[in-house]
């Protein structure tokens, strides 16, 4: 283990390919191993800060370090099973622990952690890791995740003192390696395991897609589902987690959470009736806000304009505009905010004259006959700037183009 950990510090920034070539140089070396790791560290690196800069870390399988939690969202998530279990001293089981990330921080959160894992290869690297990591407190179970066999997943003893919380991470990776979106097709299915898991533990917290469909997840998770969190984190949208309560009956609220690079985290809560009612319309304004990627994910759309006091540009622009300067602190905790530099009609006069003044712009087109490409194009601009340059439909103005500077 030594010599692999040495071989991948003195090779960290090689081309990976070239050892693999050369891999008859190094008899005795697992080089296939050694890539791995090498490959994992580089995608570790400002996701998982602290664990690229630990050497002795142990990485077998690369796709494993691509789909692990970042910190930023491990941090969240463990808050949230904290939090939903309500506990000072609570236990979590994680039964899809892949890389060992969620655990870990489930384990820093206070938690007393069963890690399980289906590929022992997995299992031995997270034992190792945990160790390296003063988390050897971690139970770490090689058990494969089927209908009738929860109870050697979550409770390798065997006793009767169940996990507070099941946790998981279901892989969303099909025959072949392609990536798969519907809940019964990732490994293990949740939608088969829900009814065994609450045997033993009130809670199931699960992470699904960022892509996933909000209403069709809630369709088939059915009334157990408590909170839909979207978290958004570096301008993308990271997480879909799903909070089931065995004993919660009702409606459930979705939650838009950005994960600000100072480490503050931005919440905007509704449900599903409450986003029924119309969001009011208006004309010009001085300030532009676009909602962020959690809550475009999450679709408030009608509720973003009564919560803020702010107007939508039009029913399917989700585009926000006020005359309330004083708004722009408040707004840019949920997204871009922007100063209204000009507002004009869409037409090739003011395409042609607003690319002459402003040749080094931002663009962004958006439920307007063209995209942003062609918008760029015929504003004859390059990247840069001067502004940044919208194509927006009005409901009450018709198509507009909207020069405005980042606040």
């Amino acid at each position: 283990m030594k010599i692999l950990l040495e071989f991948v510090k003195e090779h960290a920034d090689d081309e990976t390919s070239r050892l693999m070539l050369e891999k008859h140089k190094y008899p005795g070396l697992d080089i296939s191993l050694a890539v791995n790791c090498i490959e994992s560290r580089r995608k570790l690196k400002n996701k998982v800060q602290e664990w690229y800069d630990n050497p002795d870390l142990l990485f077998p399988l690369k796709l494993s370090a691509e789909q692990c939690s970042s910190s930023a969202t491990g941090k969240y998530k463990a808050e949230l099973a904290r939090r939903i279990t309500g506990k000072v001293d609570w236990q979590i089981a994680d039964m899809t622990g892949g890389l060992g990330v969620d655990s870990w921080f489930f384990h820093k959160a206070g938690a007393k952690v069963i890690y399980n894992e289906m590929q022992s290869a997995l299992c031995d690297a997270s034992r190792h890791n945990f160790s390296i990591l003063g988390a050897e407190e971690i139970t770490v179970i090689n058990s494969t995740v089927t209908p009738g066999n929860i109870l050697e997943a979550i409770c390798p003893d065997k006793s009767e003192t169940y996990p507070d919380i099941v946790y998981m991470d279901p892989a969303r990776r099909g025959q072949g390696g392609r990536k798969v979106f519907l809940i019964e097709d990732c490994t293990p299915d949740i939608l088969s395991l829900k009814d065994e898991i609450f045997r033993y533990s009130p809670h199931i917290l699960v992470k699904l897609s960022p892509m996933a469909d909000i209403t069709m997840v809630l369709k088939r998770l059915g009334s157990c589902c408590r909170e839909v969190h979207v978290v958004a984190s570096g301008g993308e949208c990271k997480e879909l987690l799903v909070w089931m309560e065995r004993e919660w009956n009702g409606d459930a609220t979705i939650i838009a959470v950005e994960l600000n690079s100072d480490g503050s985290t931005s919440t905007f809560s509704f449900t599903a009736d409450a986003e029924k009612a119309d969001g009011a319309t208006c004309t010009s304004a001085s300030i532009l806000f676009e909602p962020g990627k959690a809550l475009m994910k999450a679709a408030p759309f009608n509720l973003i304009a009564s919560r803020f006091g702010i107007c939508k540009l039009g029913k399917s622009t989700h585009y926000y505009v006020t005359d309330s300067p004083d708004k722009a602190e408040e707004l840019k905790q949920y997204g871009k905010v922007f100063r209204i530099i000009e507002w004009l009609p869409l037409d090739k006069r003011n395409i042609k004259e607003t690319g002459r003044r402003y040749p080094n712009s931002e663009v962004t087109a958006r439920n307007i006959p063209m995209d942003t490409e062609v918008l760029r194009k015929k504003l004859g601009v390059t990247s840069g700037d001067d502004a940044h340059i919208f194509g927006l439909k009005s409901d009450t103005e018709g198509n507009l183009l909207i020069i405005a500077e980042r606040i």
